[in-house]
């Protein structure tokens, strides 16, 4: 989505493009998640939600953020079997996850290059390709 913080009308234009009831609940979400580029959990979604709406539940965020998922409106980076985010930004790109901090980041890397991946079994065809550098301060591994 666009760098302006889009609209209720834009965000009905935009979930119905991506085949998605644009219910009260799911605009709401949608208003926080895509208020700006970000790389959010869903327990942080959620506290930015319940800061100025009424109660969204837990569940709620998880199914919308699943089906956002599922339409291409935002992409499930898992950083560790314990964090995952969810980034509004869908377009293939590396990551910098700080382990101390918990907080991912995108990262430039135009001259990134992945060789020597294995063949895929017969019948699969990749499908995306996830590179997250993690990083820890120097001093503190000392």
């Amino acid at each position: 989505m666009a760098s302006a913080v889009p609209d209720r009308t834009q965000l009905v234009e935009q979930l119905r493009a991506h085949d998605i009831i644009p219910t009260h609940q799911r605009l709401v979400i949608a208003q926080a998640l895509f208020a700006r580029r970000q790389h959010v959990s869903a327990d942080q979604l959620l506290g930015q939600v319940n800061l100025t709406h009424a109660e969204v539940s837990k569940a709620t965020i998880y199914n919308t953020l699943n089906l956002f998922e599922e339409k291409g409106l935002v992409r499930r980076i898992i950083v560790d079997p314990e964090r995952i985010f969810y980034d509004t930004f869908v377009d293939s790109h590396p990551h910098l996850f700080d382990v101390e901090a918990g907080e991912l980041s995108d990262i430039e890397a135009p001259d990134l290059r992945v060789v020597g991946l294995p063949p895929l079994p017969h019948g699969m065809r990749q499908e995306g390709l996830d590179i997250v550098i993690r990083v820890r301060n120097i001093s503190a591994s000392v």
